[in-house]
């Protein structure tokens, strides 16, 4: 399936990295330092602790309260803001963390979860889906399935559940939501896909011209886990890669991804699929920003400001919009 290279109109093109701070990109600079002397060439187990231990290190979210829950057998924290007093209530984010799908956890992403909930006025669900090497495609997929169809059976209705992720977070949104599509069930309210995977075969452009600008996925990083995840199976079909299906009818989606990312043609291209096919979409380029920088709002301004805007979106798709 020929994909055209060219980008839409769209005045989110306008951001780049000659726009970023100098106190942005200072911010940034120490985070890859932080990164850096975190990981080294490691299997994935060890790739996936030493990510634990790097995040441990980090604050819990404040003001919040959390529940463990087992959402149709997945793992799961059911978070929301300390100052509404329910169980559940009538709003919510299914939250996929990123991580290749070989690391990440209820801990790694806590604090973005807790992030959400208090800006949204929102319940999040964050999930532990199953994770590679120990579990391949599509185990991931149906343990998200699963956790949404908790949500609904749990009593949220679907035009006020918002899917959201970051990195291959931001895939599992997108292919859930398809496949909602595919076998024509209910859809969520709206998508955001944060630096998302969405071509699994590599073909972007920013894989080449931005190999040099974002430190921490690169076309080796998705080789690695694109064999771990699908092994032989077709990198191009569109049960794996979304950049390859029919988004017609597809709910409101905002993209976001940073302009140093190697993944930025992965969210250009499914702009244009998106539009193309009638989606309601935004995209949302920040300038100098590296992968996944939104799961760090203890310590990036841009973090923090990225993830408001994910909130605001989540807040003007629910069907009852909180209050005021």
């Amino acid at each position: 399936m020929a994909l055209s290279p060219a980008l839409p109109t769209s005045t989110a093109y306008a951001l780049d990295a000659a726009s970023q701070t100098k106190a942005s990109d200072n911010q940034i600079q120490k985070l890859i330092e932080v990164l850096g002397q975190t990981y080294a060439p490691q299997d994935l187990r060890q790739r996936r602790a030493a990510f634990e231990r790097l995040m441990a290190s980090t604050p819990d979210p404040t003001r919040v309260q959390i529940r463990h829950v087992d959402a149709n057998g997945v793992d799961a924290d059911l978070i929301w803001p300390a100052r509404l007093h329910h169980p559940i209530g009538r709003r919510a984010i299914l939250y996929l963390h990123g991580g290749g799908f070989y690391s990440g956890s209820l801990r790694t992403h806590r604090n973005i979860a807790g992030s959400l909930a208090k800006a949204a006025s929102a319940d999040v669900l964050l999930v532990d889906y199953r994770l590679l090497p120990e579990n391949k495609y599509p185990a991931q997929i149906d343990d998200t399935l699963a956790a949404y169809r908790w949500l609904l059976a749990s009593g949220y209705k679907a035009e006020n559940v918002v899917i959201a992720g970051e990195s291959v977070g931001g895939t599992l949104a997108i292919e859930a939501t398809l496949n909602q599509l595919r076998i024509k069930a209910s859809l969520p309210a709206a998508v955001v896909a944060m630096s998302p995977v969405t071509d699994f075969a590599a073909t972007g452009d920013s894989m080449t011209t931005n190999a040099q600008n974002d430190p921490f996925m690169g076309k080796g990083e998705l080789e690695i886990i694109r064999n771990a995840y699908i092994g032989d199976k077709s990198p191009v079909s569109p049960e794996r890669s979304p950049l390859y299906a029919d988004m017609t009818g597809f709910p409101p989606l905002l993209l976001q991804v940073g302009s140093r990312e190697t993944l930025l043609d992965d969210t250009r291209r499914l702009e244009d699929k998106a539009r193309g096919a009638g989606v309601d979409v935004t995209t949302k380029v920040w300038p100098g920003m590296i992968h996944q920088w939104q799961i760090f709002p203890f310590w990036i301004e841009d973090a923090r400001k990225s993830n408001k805007k994910v909130a605001e979106f989540a807040v003007s798709h629910f069907a009852d919009r909180p209050d005021e």
